[in-house]
């Protein structure tokens, strides 16, 4: 029993790996059920011809899975609503029977104890699929702003707010999205022009099944701007891995950049990168265990941490980034995002030099260490016309979420626009 059940486990997880299948959710929970039936297909066979206990009715969970996943494979959304309504149903029916069978015809105690939590997890399975379906059909997610610009393959969603110039561009942080700009937005935008976005997989934005480095990610931004027709040059705000992603812009798009808040910023990698981004269209070994990881969705587990991590945001901005932490292509991307942390810190790192434009680093006075303040500290000295401000009081998460420590953050990227606009030196 344990062989058979593990060999389909293995199935699952090489028919995922393998390239015909299709790097997207619907595909991969395809490959995962086929793979699975192969395993109760196995119990049924081996146990009618080598025990004295046979099971034969584990056919019917391995026809059951093998005809969902082939349909899943063949098909894909044009079956997946259906089978999003009538799986979890029909599955919980289908354990209550199965654990019926496994006490009639399995008389090892130590066998039956084995596949009762293979069976408790699949109820587990039907219950949480029930919630999701049922969540995501009576959801009313809040209308997001903004215009979906291609940048090739895939949009991303822009919005830009108020006028003047330089135009501010603000980028999030890992897993994070436009929302989390909530607080500092509004405050910048009147001023001047302040555009937000979604990285792939996040609000109003396409999904991807490529790695989203930081040079990938700053070509996109690239490509976004020019399509949106957004004049440069621009104010670059970057929180956290944000700050890794405005750092690779300026510098592979120096003329584009008149300035640079870098908001808590991740520490990039000191080497510069010794080789330029892997292509984006090749095999992924690593993406499929991230669309893997991405269709825990589909059983409700995203939907247990949305109200948690939102955060404290304004309520239109609260209620966006909880319906986007409950899906699973948000979950994809956030995973992958940082599985590409260190590529995308040591692309950072080839950004050096910003002569004399303005740049502002800001540190969280609660929970940076000594290593991190050196970090910024040498960030600030990549400009003669820079300042470092450390925010007393505030934590990382604060600098955006919290309405008064997301003030300071606001403020430095006003007093950067202005540091441009009166040609003069920022204030400490």
């Amino acid at each position: 029993m344990f062989g058979s059940l593990a060999v389909g486990l293995l199935a699952a997880l090489l028919l995922v790996a393998a390239p015909f299948v299709a790097d997207e959710p619907r595909a991969v929970t395809g490959a995962v059920l086929c793979g699975f039936a192969l395993g109760w297909t196995m119990l049924a066979v081996l146990s009618v011809r080598l025990t004295d206990q046979p099971q034969a009715w584990a056919m019917v969970p391995a026809a059951f899975m093998g005809l969902g996943g082939l349909l899943l494979l063949l098909f894909g959304s044009s079956v997946d609503t259906v089978l999003s309504w009538v799986w979890p149903p029909t599955l919980l029916a289908l354990v209550v029977w199965m654990v019926v069978q496994a006490h009639r015809h399995l008389r090892s105690r130590s066998r039956r104890w084995l596949l009762y939590p293979v069976l408790a997890t699949l109820a587990l399975a039907a219950v949480g699929g029930a919630y999701e379906t049922v969540s995501a059909a009576t959801d009313n997610p809040p209308a997001m702003s903004g215009q979906s610009v291609d940048v090739g393959g895939h949009s991303l969603r822009l919005h830009c707010t108020g006028s003047g110039s330089p135009t501010v561009v603000l980028q999030p942080g890992g897993g994070a999205l436009s929302s989390d700009m909530g607080w500092i937005a509004p405050r910048v935008a009147a001023d001047t022009r302040v555009c937000v976005y979604d990285r792939p997989g996040r609000g109003g934005s396409d999904p991807v099944s490529t790695r989203e480095d930081a040079s990938q990610i700053a070509t996109d931004l690239h490509t976004l701007l020019l399509g949106a027709n957004v004049p440069g040059p621009y104010v670059l705000a970057g929180h956290s891995f944000g700050g890794l992603y405005v750092l690779t812009y300026a510098a592979r798009y120096p003329d584009e950049v008149a300035g640079m808040v870098l908001v808590d910023t991740t520490a990039p990698h000191k080497t510069p990168p010794a080789a330029a981004s892997a292509d984006p269209n090749a095999y992924y070994p690593l993406g499929r265990v991230t669309t893997l990881l991405s269709t825990t969705a589909r059983l409700g587990m995203t939907r247990l941490y949305a109200p948690i991590e939102a955060g404290t945001l304004p309520p239109t901005s609260e209620a966006e980034a909880q319906a986007n932490l409950a899906t699973g292509a948000n979950l994809r991307s956030f995973v992958d995002e940082f599985a590409q942390a260190s590529a995308s810190a040591t692309e950072a790192g080839a950004f050096t030099d910003f002569g004399a434009k303005p740049l502002l680093v800001l540190t969280a006075g609660t929970g940076s260490d000594a290593d991190l303040l050196a970090s910024h500290e040498r960030l600030a000295g990549m400009s003669t016309n820079s300042a470092h401000r450390v925010i007393d009081g505030a934590s990382h998460q604060e600098l955006l979420w919290d309405e008064r420590d997301s003030a300071a953050t606001s403020q430095a990227v006003l007093d950067v626009v202005a540091a441009i606009r009166a040609t003069a030196p920022l204030a400490p």
